[in-house]
């Protein structure tokens, strides 16, 4: 008997992913409060390889909110608060069976800690979500992703605070209780391994506020952890069709030498990338994190009831991926860094391109949680040239071409992969790196780096290909 499949499974969900602080703007109308990404800020001083949201202090954050002269792109985005419809229509016109969003926290909770959600604001995501499903797409929602008020990084300390449970748990069940029926599929927390170079935009902890900054990171992981564990129960009791989700940004870290020593440094590496979908899915600490906690004095308290909370585990799992990185003794010891793969081409922005990593990775993850995943964001950053109105992308299309091949091979391995979403179906500011120029778009957007633009919507050549890639079910990739 052939039990090999022969390709995607015809309830595949092609899908497109964004993040709201990428593309709304309006960082300041209909009751919204300021959140992380408004201070992400745009330097064009800056090598390119080495644009990333860093550490941050309160006098940054400060200065940031007195600035008048500091470009901070992602208050205006793409505009999508205002042109949505429009937007969803071109974004339907692909094919999309599903569209992945966040809802920004700020909206709903201005401040984080008000005793009341802003109706305006869920009035949006109301419009916003009616109309994803008007287009024959079904949403899956992302609850936090890098969208923290940012008075909670002021008035507490982020994520390190504990108060910050109870509050993430609300909003959780306000959206639960809000979308029932609507929307099924949930991730709570973006690529919650992130707590190096996304640290403070993901968790919120200022580095001066805290005495200890590595144990206050893991300490605000583990909250954040407990939240996810809480709101995933809430959703489980009283909403029992929604499907929870934990992701991860992946990219397997490959030995840099056969060296033993380079190769279990690479194990250790990996564990502690895989530490936080391990606690989410298998709902309880390994013993590597806590040896990994004794090596390097990192100190993480529990809550009376937080063992018993983590039980709470996740329906799928989920992931990003752009690249894979290399793992030596040294790098390891050396703050658990990964290092650039050279013998790997790269995009200008030094993002190493490995479409086998993604086939491996997805054996990796089937191999180690037996859970459906969904690859949540693939996708590469390039320089688009606008000529006589058109953009010629054959770039991208190999990119993606590349990838989908060795998605359709890992399902051959018999991994539960169920649904793709090309990251930034629609040009947005980049996350990293505040800038419109580096574009993952099937849609170009003309917005410059400065905001500056007529902000027409031209689709590029990927779109038709993309377009066939959904209809033929992922057979036709030329």
């Amino acid at each position: 008997m052939n039990r090999v499949p022969t390709g995607f499974p015809k309830d595949f969900m092609w899908g497109g992913a964004v993040a709201a602080n990428q593309l709304e703007g309006a960082y300041d109308i209909d009751g919204k409060g300021l959140c992380i990404a408004d201070i992400n800020e745009f330097r064009d001083d800056i090598d390119i390889t080495k644009k990333y949201n860093d550490e941050v202090s309160s006098t940054f954050v400060k200065e940031a909110l007195e600035s008048k002269t500091r470009i901070f792109p992602k208050r205006w985005g793409i505009d999508f608060y205002h042109t949505y419809k429009e937007d969803l229509k071109l974004l339907a016109g692909l094919g999309l069976k599903t569209f992945r969003t966040s809802i920004n926290w700020a909206r709903i909770f201005p401040n984080g800690d008000d005793a009341t959600p802003n109706e305006l604001g869920l009035k949006f995501y109301d419009d916003l979500i009616d109309e994803i499903l008007k287009n024959g797409m079904e949403p899956m929602i992302t609850i936090s992703h890098y969208e923290m008020p940012l008075s909670l990084t002021s008035n507490y300390k982020g994520w390190y605070s504990r108060e910050v449970i109870d509050f993430f748990v609300k909003y959780c069940e306000v959206l639960f209780d809000r979308y029932a029926g609507k929307v099924k599929y949930w991730i709570i927390v973006n690529q919650i391994n992130l707590i190096g170079h996304e640290s403070f935009n993901h968790l919120g902890v200022a580095e001066d506020l805290v005495d200890d900054l590595q144990s206050a990171k893991y300490q605000a992981v583990h909250n954040e952890m407990v939240a996810c564990a809480r709101a995933t129960a809430y959703a489980h009791k009283n909403h029992p069709e929604m499907q929870i989700g934990m992701m991860l940004c992946g990219g397997p870290a490959y030995a840099a030498t056969c060296k033993p020593e380079d190769q279990l440094a690479t194990l250790k590496h990996n564990q502690m990338e895989y530490f936080y979908s391990d606690v989410l899915l298998r709902g309880k600490y390994p013993g590597y994190a806590f040896r990994f906690f004794e090596d390097r004095n990192i100190h993480v308290e529990f809550g009376e009831n937080d063992e018993e909370d983590l039980k709470n585990t996740a329906d799928f799992f989920s992931f990003s991926y752009y690249y894979t990185r290399i793992v030596t003794k040294e790098s390891f010891e050396n703050g658990n860094e990964a290092l650039r793969n050279k013998e790997l081409p790269a995009n200008p922005w030094g993002w190493s391109i490995d479409p086998t990593g993604l086939r491996i990775l997805l054996n990796e993850f089937w191999d180690r949680y037996q859970k459906p995943i969904y690859i949540t964001e693939n996708g590469v950053g390039y320089y688009d040239k606008l000529e006589d109105g058109q953009i010629h992308d054959p770039y991208r299309v190999e990119y993606y071409r590349d990838h989908i091949q060795q998605m359709k091979e890992a399902i051959k391995d018999g991994v539960d992969l169920r649904g793709y979403y090309a990251w930034g179906p629609i040009d947005i500011v980049s996350c990293s790196s505040s800038e419109m120029s580096k574009r993952y778009g099937f849609i170009y957007v003309d917005i410059d780096d400065y905001g500056k633009g007529t902000g027409e919507r031209i689709k590029k050549d990927s779109y038709d290909w993309y377009k066939k890639v959904i209809e033929t079910n992922g057979e036709d990739l030329d």
